[in-house]
């Protein structure tokens, strides 16, 4: 077990020998109210001439916000609106400029998780998220951005911030880093908009909190782009699950919502694939994330599929978010 998978299993225990970090911990919280101070109060950067919605965590870890945030664009192209998301691009080697994702771009180059929104909408990643709105606009026609994480990116002005919370895992022992998985205090919640609990109502915030559900949609050959549903699925029940995802437990309960009897292989977050942890001694079928599958396709595996999934909101929620669009639009 690495130093990192150690650190995060402490987290997530009441006590554990991650509490000898909390003076770093304070010191953590320290630095980042002091960040945001000077960002918000004595630098704040101009606000963009369209309404910004944040959709971040104060956790570290998987949390289901990129399939969220895909939903949500697609429910903002139904209301007629012209989304457009702005990520960091973490994993990419894309420099300090914005860059815009194409159809030729690369994880490599911009990052998993831009690679699969840019599927839905126009993705620009930078490092300055604020600089990554300017050239969204001036490139594209959007009328509203949304950002990938962000949520401490305080040189980005919002309207809107929507923080992800993981229902299983909540906060663990609510510690900020290195002692705990938090980015910031869990009070932040606070002052958000709108809080969404992946799968479960959180037992650690009981305010403002709407529930999603993140449900397997198809079975995709990622070789052949068959699309199967999951009850057309005629492969066996034990298959391997290759996971380089912040939370790989819960790609493989989803795998066992569907019959299936999941080895789980997982990876770290953003793992750089090279084919050789998609092979095994045996004839099992592999399936992989709709994220880890933007690196794979080049691999070319007769016996490789990904589990696509969506997130399903309810009315009420897509409602609510849609007014507070549309009165942010019409005071632009």
């Amino acid at each position: 077990m690495t130093l990192s998978n150690a650190l995060q299993q402490a987290w997530y225990r009441p006590t554990s020998w991650s509490l000898c970090l909390l003076p770093l911990s304070w010191l953590f919280r320290l630095v980042a109210m002091l960040r945001r101070f000077y960002r918000q109060r004595l630098s704040p950067s101009p606000a963009l001439p369209v309404p910004v919605i944040v959709v971040g965590n104060i956790s570290v870890g998987g949390t289901g916000k990129t399939p969220l945030l895909a939903s949500l664009v697609d429910h903002f192209i139904k209301l007629g609106y012209r989304p457009g998301v702005i990520s960091r691009g973490y994993g990419g080697d894309h420099g300090d400029n914005p860059m815009l994702v194409t159809s030729e771009s690369t994880a490599e180059q911009v990052g998993d998780e831009p690679l699969l929104l840019a599927c839905h909408c126009p993705v620009v990643v930078c490092k300055d998220r604020y600089q990554a709105g300017l050239f969204l606009l001036e490139h594209t026609d959007c009328d509203l951005i949304m950002s990938d994480d962000g949520l401490q990116h305080y040189r980005l002005p919002r309207d809107i911030e929507l923080v992800v919370v993981d229902g299983e895992r909540g906060f663990g022992n609510r510690h900020c880093l290195p002692a705990g998985p938090l980015r910031e205090p869990v009070t932040r919640l606070e002052e958000v908009d709108f809080v969404l609990v992946n799968g479960s109502e959180s037992t650690d915030h009981k305010d403002n909190q709407d529930v999603f559900q993140l449900l397997p949609i198809a079975l995709r050959h990622l070789k052949s782009g068959t699309v199967i549903s999951p009850q057309q699925w005629q492969g066996g029940k034990r298959v391997h699950a290759v996971a380089g995802i912040g939370n790989p437990q819960r790609f493989a309960r989803s795998l066992k919502t569907l019959g299936l009897e999941p080895i789980l292989h997982p990876l770290p977050d953003h793992h750089v694939f090279t084919g050789e942890e998609l092979s095994f001694d045996d004839d099992l079928p592999v399936i992989i994330t709709a994220k880890d599958a933007v690196k794979c396709a080049q691999f070319g595996l007769d016996n490789l599929w990904v589990l696509d999934v969506t997130a399903v909101l309810s009315s009420d929620l897509l409602s609510r978010l849609a007014k507070r669009v549309a009165t942010l639009k019409k005071s632009n």
